[in-house]
């Protein structure tokens, strides 16, 4: 336990490993991927490849967690001898996470519970939850660590390269009209979250290898030199992703690279197989 006796929870949506989360000390609170045969743990008992093997016949519906799955996680943080949280979530634009843990919060006595809306999407948001956790380690203050959050939030991005728009039309962030436009003209779409954590399109490029330079092109003229940490995600595209981390390492000298892994199943249902995203948190 950190002098502040401070916990950092981060719900599934935000995209670490679970296996760091555990070394990190970080508390982690699952969304659900629902089935008809089953309600499924996010990021630990369905992972990505189980929702394309399904598709597309099966699309699951998602749901966030319960307030009292969240009182569960609130009580271990307070056995395990915490007084203060700091509760890491995705874009309250994209879910209704972030405003459970808060209700839940209001009616829970022995904590203090600060609220991170992160504004962002997968690793953009998740990164705040290791980042917070190894500045407790340093001793920041529980104040100044919220503090620092809030002014850096614009520090981190994530951008996805997607092999179609179908599953955004289905997951209703994107028209029917621009879906078929967009597979018509062999148009792929590179995502992000914008300031008020909402999808937006960076760019649309014609064919998966021009799609795929303009993403990296993209994350190189953000990082602009600087010194920055690097998480690059796939959704059944391990190869490709494998290819991106190098052309990153070439191209980025301020890089420390954090990790590569599969994307999380409930971001998979909204964004179909093929999907790369690169992850960028300035001067860590």
């Amino acid at each position: 336990m950190n002098e502040q006796k401070t916990a950092v929870l981060m719900d599934s949506g935000g995209d670490l490993p679970y296996e760091l989360c555990a070394e990190e000390g970080i508390y982690y609170l699952p969304l659900h991927v629902i089935y008809p045969e089953k309600d499924y743990q996010d990021g630990i008992d369905i992972d990505p490849l189980m929702i394309y093997r399904r598709f597309p016949d099966e699309i699951p519906t998602t749901s966030t967690p319960s307030p009292g799955e969240v009182t569960e996680v609130f009580d271990r943080i307070r056995e395990d001898g915490y007084e203060r949280v700091i509760a890491v979530t995705i874009s309250s634009g994209l879910s209704g996470t972030g405003n459970t843990i808060r209700l839940a919060a209001q009616q829970y006595e022995g904590l203090e519970v600060y609220v991170f809306d992160t504004k962002n999407i997968s690793f953009g948001s998740g990164i705040w939850a290791l980042w917070a956790a190894r500045q407790l380690k340093k001793g920041i203050a529980f104040a100044d660590l919220i503090r620092k959050m809030n002014e850096k939030i614009r520090d981190s991005s994530v951008m996805f390269y997607m092999d179609t728009l179908k599953y955004l039309e289905i997951g209703g962030r994107i028209g029917k009209v621009a879906s078929m436009l967009g597979s018509v003209l062999r148009l792929k779409p590179i995502i992000s979250c914008n300031d008020d954590g909402i999808y937006y399109t960076v760019a649309k490029i014609r064919g998966e290898s021009n799609a795929k330079k303009k993403l990296l092109e993209e994350v190189v003229k953000r990082a602009a030199g600087r010194r920055c940490w690097v998480i690059v995600g796939d959704g059944g595209a391990k190869e490709e992703a494998e290819k991106m981390k190098q052309m990153l390492t070439e191209r980025l000298q301020g890089m420390e690279f954090l990790f590569e892994k599969q994307i999380t199943a409930t971001l998979a249902i909204n964004t179909g197989p093929g999907l790369i995203g690169v992850m960028t948190l300035l001067d860590p």
